[in-house]
């Protein structure tokens, strides 16, 4: 059956018109001819139909009939014995069979056959399907009508796919015989009938022909010939190439038609020039337009492939094009100049380099320098074709182009395209550059400063042209988008944005402001808006905010000229105070404003930013501003229910309610820092930030813009500080934060459908209740706690509702921490899962020791669990039962044992939560009353064997001798160093108590040394009783003298002596304070807390009182008991009025502020992991610095932290803090990615953390840090501006 008859064609082309029609649905859908071939070949795999079409059983059929026979016998002979070590294995076999099938006669006949008859079958439909366009003459010419109104779109770009042309395949010498034919000399006539011939051939035989390179060379020449008709023909088999081969063959054509045109342009009957300009109408421009345009699309689509290719191949195609563009008159033509180069019908069809953005190679960059003189032309040009990038918003069709439209164009065009080289590190290699009429050469810091110029030369467009259209060709548009591009790209941002010369020229507009010079700008509110785009994501960046802070070179300090951000803030000032004449009565002024406040909130977010900023007073500046908005937007009416929005409020008024939004946000990003917090709240709008947070947050709630509940890292910051955690209650944030957690922890989610039951949780707290866990500590600090929990009880009802939802902090603890009766059970869907949550938050919290002696002495924690493990046991015939081991009595004996221990990592010894395989998974004892096992208790440390030490004895020897040394208190401090480096172990009991007692008693006895200037006071008689202290101190002072005696400091009696300093020193205190009305329950009288400094001294002291009560009163004088002592500043009349109002420590919003300042210079890694886990520095640290370390270091640590901070200066504090972040590094890092951060700093002990073992790093830090710290921190009595 080689043979096909008149039937067998007509049954083809029925079958094969079925096929078609049958997947005309896949193949129209396509979104180009590649896409529709590559679904046909794929046919078999996608549609499922696929072999019940009759075309493919009948080709089936055909190939088993003619192949049939010659497979089986290729298999016999594969599978005789002769040939069986030749051959194994079934994949083998098949190759081998195929490969010899193909290699057949058979095979070959039966392709020219099928080839043969597909063509006729083809050929048919095809002239089926010209008849029927035919018919449609009508929408023929009025489409040709339409055609005309685009003169420059090339419909030869896009070939016709293989279902409607028809291939002849020819043999070599046909070829030849064809190519001899299109040969230049031969008759017209011949030529266009082989022409004909050679639209039909395959492009790949063509191409793979050995007559191929004459065939170019009588294509390339028949393209320039006068019959249009002839030459678009030559495009038609161009475009058809393109489409339809591979790259390495399409290369062939491109390179062909590049250099053909390269020819023309050189010729001498091309004449067109940019001054005459360019008329796209004309039938010889569009035909030039074609082709560039063929070139274009071609350009556009070669990268897709050749990563598959050699590289020679892709050089080819690049030389080609570059060889192209280069094409320029000699300079000394006459004409030169104005020569009408490749590069500008390029540049008409492509403006925006498109091209070569998919390109992005480093050969093309030639070129590009041969731009950058036009790019410097242009600018001076820019006035006068600002009219092509206006008419652009038009919209409307251009027939010609004037000769400055076509150089502003090629200038767009070149503008683009250095934009995206810079992007690459070796296209920004290429700088400097040197030009021709230029002596000097062009650094890339000089092409980015033209970059930055070109803004401002931004044409002035009608506010509803710029709103109307978002794709104008400004020159500002341009480079905001190239500017913008750079800013994303760490290595690019670098090397381009950030150096001086660049800072200088974007804010050259703002200086000429400040110094009210004359500014030549079209639009200036536009590019005032441009520039702050550029500078906030400069300031967003972790490299470029240092740019803006100290310069772009750290090496030249012009103290004449400012850094970037002195200018910013002044400018943003002044706008703000309406100070600036020219914009003056703007539309867009408020606008200006938000964006420079924006580039400063980028800034004042960090703590670097913030000190920076802090002298301008710009948070008094934006506070202003707000509280003016705030009384115009009380004047806007309330909507009305039901009534159109737009009609009840007016435009103004949404633009003043806009306007408050902003500067509140703007407000409220303060808080991102301690400090900034702190003066947050001394612009009186800490209420209405928060209010303003949460209205935000319950929007996006609304909207299902799912975010995290909340800035963590805003929280965590403002849930240290009293004001604004009662601010975070009042606003209802806390309510809705405790309505969602119950929903997740009892209820699930309301919008997921059930359709089967929960599977049990596998840890402790459910994944789903694992984020807002962590939340609720990050807002469960102490100041939270005392505001909002102080003299709260526990509701304790005698019946509870299933539908009963928690709203407060107080609720919370009673339904899951405190579950003390049957009703409280019975009202938890989830009783297990949900007390254990409770619990683990009560293990979190009573980590910080005030916490844990308020919830004690409030609600009695201890005694509710150990009635609960007391009820958690076995039924016994005789005596007690055994505890019942179970997940709620395992986390129960945890927390009794942490709350009810204090002690260092070596001290004490804290059972596990998880059981262990054996056969006693739980060796931990479980108890239900006090005292607790001794197995507990970790074995008292060793005192320190004393030696003589000769370091040692010359420090006390300076001590007990100061004599006239001017350096007396360095030459102790060096002395110190040097004991604690060597021996660490001698400076502590008595030894460290006579240390610390000689150096303040000298310090204070100096005026220069005296910070704090206090009259003399007399210790009162024990006549005051103990119950004169408050229910928190008096189980603080049990807590710490059962500590003293397991750390054998304390004898009997030591309870007494401790009430006598503690109650002497808030006697003592209290002459110092001041009286303040505040609705804050902190400021309502004595501190909040118990003094633990006071009793780490008391223990240092060995008990005795008198000593103690000296010493802190000699303490007192001193700058660093303002940081060690917490209770030492309580209400103090030392502190401005407005700090001791707002209730915030210095040990805050100074220590903790440069704390996470130094933290992200020195461990930017651990930084990070603070701001990933939304948790923050200064929350831990103030709750180590406020407990003296207890419970986290041992007893042996927490005397060297006191003693360095007091011989070495009050910023050792920071410094200390600093070296335990370095020790757990790792440890971070690694409990960031289990996002159990908070609890791992919380709950865990500095295990291996030894203050000797960093000494040398704080030094080093000292010697970088210090002066601005201390000067800082001496400035805690200054009133905030």
């Amino acid at each position: 059956m080689s043979q096909f008859t008149n039937e067998d064609e007509a049954l083809l082309q029925s079958m094969l018109r079925q096929l078609l029609q049958s997947v005309k649905e896949k193949i129209t859908g396509a979104p180009s001819v590649e896409c529709a071939e590559e679904i046909l070949l794929h046919l078999e795999e996608t549609d499922e139909n696929f072999h019940n079409y009759e075309f493919v059983k009948y080709l089936r059929q055909y190939i088993n009939n003619t192949l049939g026979s010659v497979i089986e016998e290729e298999s016999e002979k594969c599978t005789s014995t002769q040939n069986q070590t030749e051959i194994s294995g079934y994949d083998t076999l098949v190759q081998h069979v195929t490969k010899k099938t193909r290699e057949s006669k058979q095979y070959r006949e039966m392709m020219h056959a099928l080839k043969n008859v597909m063509m006729v079958v083809v050929e048919s439909l095809i002239n089926k399907f010209e008849e029927d366009r035919m018919c449609n003459k009508e929408l023929d010419s009025k489409s040709k009508k339409k055609c005309q109104s685009d003169y420059y779109t090339d419909n030869y770009s896009d070939s016709d796919s293989s279902f409607n042309q028809s291939y002849t395949f020819m043999s070599q010498e046909q070829l030849q015989l064809l190519v001899e034919k299109l040969d230049p000399i031969q008759p017209k006539e011949v030529r266009q009938e082989a022409l004909q011939m050679l639209c039909l051939s395959p492009p790949s035989d063509v191409l793979n022909s050995e007559c191929w390179p004459n065939l170019r060379k009588h294509l390339m020449m028949s393209l320039s010939d006068p019959d249009a008709i002839f030459s678009e023909k030559i495009l038609r088999f161009y475009a058809k190439t393109f489409s339809s081969s591979p790259f390495n063959m399409a290369r062939e054509v491109y390179t062909s038609l590049a250099q053909h045109l390269e020819f023309y342009f050189f010729s001498g009957e091309y004449s067109l020039r940019i001054s005459s300009g360019l008329d796209v109408s004309n039938a010889d421009v569009n035909h030039i337009l074609k082709k560039v345009r063929l070139l274009n699309e071609y350009q556009k689509e070669a990268p897709s492939s050749w990563i598959r290719y050699p590289e020679k191949y892709m050089e080819e195609i690049v030389e080609s094009t570059l060889s192209l563009l280069s094409v320029k008159h000699d300079p000394n033509h006459p004409a030169s100049p104005d020569f009408l180069s490749p590069i500008y019908f390029l540049a008409l069809l492509d403006i925006k380099a498109m091209w070569f953005k998919k390109w992005t190679i480093n050969a093309a960059v030639q070129q590009c320098l041969d731009y950058f003189e036009y790019c410097k032309a242009a600018v001076s040009k820019t006035p006068r074709v600002s009219g092509f990038s206006q008419q652009h918003l038009n919209n409307e069709q251009k027939f010609f182009y004037t000769g400055s439209e076509l150089q502003y164009i090629y200038f767009v065009h070149s503008l683009c395209l250095l934009g995206r080289l810079l992007i690459y590190k070796q296209g920004r290699n290429l700088f400097p550059v040197h030009l021709e009429n230029k002596k000097d050469c062009i650094s890339l810091t000089d092409l980015l400063v033209l970059f930055a110029r070109l803004i401002y030369y931004s044409p002035s467009y009608s506010k509803e042209a710029l709103t109307a259209h978002t794709d104008n060709y400004s020159p500002a548009s341009l480079v905001m988008e190239i500017l913008q591009v750079f800013c994303d790209q760490t290595g690019c941002a670098a090397d381009c944005l950030y150096t001086d010369a660049v800072m200088d020229a974007l804010l050259d507009p703002l200086q000429s402001l400040l110094n009210g010079t004359e500014v030549y700008i079209n639009c200036l509110e536009t590019t005032l808006i441009d520039v702050a785009d550029i500078l906030a994501r400069i300031a967003a960046a972790e490299d470029g905010l240092p740019v803006l802070l100290y310069g772009g070179s750290k090496n030249s300090a012009k103290e004449s000229s400012p850094t970037a951000v002195h200018v910013i803030v002044q400018f943003t000032k002044k706008l703000l105070h309406d100070d600036i004449s020219l914009l003056s009565g703007s539309e867009l002024l408020q606008v200006v404003k938000g964006a420079f406040i924006f580039v400063c909130r980028q800034m004042y977010r960090t703590c670097e930013g913030l000190q920076m900023l802090i002298p301008y007073g710009l948070h008094e500046s934006i506070g202003e501003a707000w509280k003016k908005a705030s009384l115009l937007s009380e004047r806007v009416p309330t909507p009305v229910t039901g009534a159109d929005c737009t009609s009840s409020i007016s435009l103004d008024s949404k633009n003043v309610l806009l306007w408050e939004e902003t500067l509140l946000d703007a407000l409220l990003n303060f808080s991102a820092t301690p400090k900034g917090l702190f003066l947050l709240h001394s612009t009186g709008a800490m209420s209405d930030c928060v209010s303003f947070m949460f209205n935000s947050l319950s929007k996006k709630h609304q909207t299902n813009e799912r975010e995290e509940f909340g800035n963590g890292v805003i929280v965590a910051q403002m849930a240290t500080t009293p004001t604004a955690a009662v601010a975070l209650q009042s606003s209802g944030f806390i309510k809705a934060f405790i309505t969602e957690l119950w929903a997740l922890l009892e209820c699930g989610k309301d919008d997921v459908r059930i359709t089967q039951p929960k599977s049990t949780p596998v840890d402790p707290i459910d994944q789903s209740c694992q984020k807002s866990f962590l939340y609720l500590i990050n807002l469960l600090t102490y100041p939270a706690v005392f505001e909002l929990l102080s003299e709260q009880d526990i509701p304790n009802k005698p019946m509870y509702s299933h539908r009963e939802v928690p709203t407060d902090i107080i609720n919370v603890i009673d339904r899951i921490i405190i579950v003390n009766s049957e009703a409280k059970i019975h009202s938890l869907f989830n009783y297990e899962q949900s007390h254990i949550f409770g619990l683990r938050l009560l293990s979190v919290l009573c980590c910080e020791l005030n916490t844990l002696l308020l919830l004690e002495t409030q609600y009695k924690v201890s005694q509710v669990l150990l009635t609960a493990q007391e009820e958690n046991v076995t039924e016994a015939s005789e005596g007690p039962g055994d505890f019942i081991v179970d997940s709620l009595s395992v986390e129960r004996n945890h927390v009794l044992v942490r709350i009810n221990l204090i002690g260092g990592p070596q001290e004490r010894i804290l059972p596990l939560r998880a059981l262990e395989k054996g056969s006693d998974p739980y060796p931990w004892p479980m108890f239900s009353s006090f005292p607790l096992p001794k197995c507990y208790l970790a074995e008292v440390p060793r005192k320190a064997d004393f030696r003589q030490d000769k370091d040692l004895d010359e420090l006390i020897s300076i001590l007990q001798n100061p004599g006239g040394q001017t350096e007396w208190a360095e030459i102790c401090r060096r002395q110190f160093c040097k004991i604690m480096k060597t021996r660490p172990d001698i400076i502590s009991g008595a030894i460290l108590a006579e240390l610390i007692e000689k150096f303040v008693l000298h310090l204070s006895e100096s005026r220069s040394n005296c910070y704090f200037s206090i009259g003399r006071y007399e210790a009162t008689d024990v006549d005051m009783k103990k119950e004169s202290l408050s229910s928190v101190q008096q189980l603080g002072i049990e807590m710490t003298v059962r500590y003293g005696k397991y750390l054998n400091l304390l004898k009997e009696h030591a309870e007494n002596e401790l009430c006598f300093v503690l109650m002497n020193c808030e006697q003592f205190l209290k002459q110092q304070q001041r009286t303040v009305v505040s609705s804050l329950r902190c400021l309502q009288g004595r501190y909040a807390g118990y003094d633990w400094f006071a009793s780490s001294v008391f223990l240092i002291m060995s008990g005795d009182g008198e000593k103690t009560l000296t010493f802190l009163q000699q303490f007192s004088h001193l700058l660093v008991s303002a940081f060690l002592w917490i209770p030492r500043l309580h209400m103090s009349m030392h502190l401005p009025i407005t700090t001791v109002e707002s209730g915030i420590h210095p040990v805050y919003f100074c220590t903790a502020h440069y704390i996470e300042m130094l933290l992200k210079a020195e461990l930017p890694l651990v930084f990070s992991a603070f701001h990933m886990s939304g948790f923050t520095p200064s929350q831990i640290c103030l709750q180590w610095i406020t407990q003296c370390f207890w419970n986290y270091m041992d007893w042996s640590e927490i005397c060297h932290y006191i003693a360095t901070c007091i011989f070495l200066g009050p910023d050792y504090q920071v410094y200390m803090c600093i070296s335990v972040f370095r020790h757990l590094q790792q440890d971070i890092l690694k409990h960031t990615e289990a996002q159990d951060l908070q609890v791992f700093l919380k709950e865990e002990a500095l295990h291996g953390f030894r203050v000797t073992d960093y000494l040398e790093y704080m030094e080093s830090l000292e010697l970088i840090y210090r002066p601005v710290l201390l000067k800082d921190m001496r400035n805690i009595g200054v009133q905030s501006t």
